[in-house]
């Protein structure tokens, strides 16, 4: 499975380098298009701090040099952000959708950042659970989600609805390693179909738009995380071996 995480690290690194140009824009150029969920604007001094660390994170994973030292680093950056950002977000008002998404996102990522610095094990459980959050949204908010279909898309409502028992089946197979290996791959075929049919028709229509910058690259991270987490799965083909008779 060394395709898979060659190719999860490529999905990965390009988006985490987005990010960090992103920062490094709206440092520089105050009247450009604010970076959206789950980053926030940073001028000066802490937005050069993170286009540095993402920029030196994604280098370091593309090119092999310092790559556990450079996935450490953007594992720590994500779950400080999430501590920081989100977490007092949630609990003035747990009820707001907002820092449940966008928390789940970078746990999410920074489980996929512990992937990738061999921390398999807490990384593949990190990953797994933001999942049941996203898709336990999906029910909640299924009618709001059903407009971000592509309205040429039939049965937006239902797909709605798909995406999120997908998210938790993903969770609950990644979790507990029965046939994770499919189950992320899947996920990732998922997050990429987003990427192509989704995020680049809208970034086309609004390229001035900074939240949607930030969504294509999420999604395109989210799906090089899922490749990263196929790549480190172990026996997930179990499932599926136990059921087939001897001959």
């Amino acid at each position: 499975m060394k395709r898979l995480t060659k190719l999860g690290r490529a999905f990965f690194a390009t988006a985490m380098a987005a990010f960090g140009l992103q920062y490094l824009i709206h440092a520089l150029v105050d009247r450009v298009p604010p970076l959206g969920p789950p980053w926030s604007p940073a001028y000066l001094f802490w937005g050069y701090v993170s286009a540095i660390v993402l920029v030196a994170a994604a280098a370091g994973l593309a090119t092999g040099t310092l790559a556990r030292c450079s996935a450490i680093a953007l594992a720590i950056l994500l779950f400080v952000r999430v501590l920081l950002a989100y977490v007092p977000r949630l609990v003035a008002n747990i009820h707001d959708p907002g820092p449940w998404t966008s928390g789940s996102e970078l746990l999410a990522l920074c489980g996929a950042a512990l992937v990738l610095a061999a921390v398999t094990k807490s990384g593949r459980l990190l990953f797994a659970v933001p999942l049941v959050v996203l898709g336990v949204q999906h029910f909640l908010y299924a009618r709001f989600i059903a407009t971000l279909v592509p309205a040429w898309i039939p049965g937006r409502l239902f797909w709605a609805y798909f995406i999120g028992g997908a998210f938790v089946a993903a969770a609950l197979s990644i979790a507990t390693q029965t046939a994770a290996r499919l189950s992320a791959i899947l996920l990732g075929l998922m997050f990429f179909l987003w990427v192509l049919i989704l995020h680049l028709p809208r970034v086309a229509a609004a390229p001035h738009n900074g939240n949607e910058w930030t969504s294509l690259f999420v999604a395109l991270a989210m799906s090089g995380g899922s490749l990263l987490v196929a790549g480190s799965a172990k026996g997930s083909w179990t499932f599926y071996k136990a059921r087939v008779p001897k001959a």
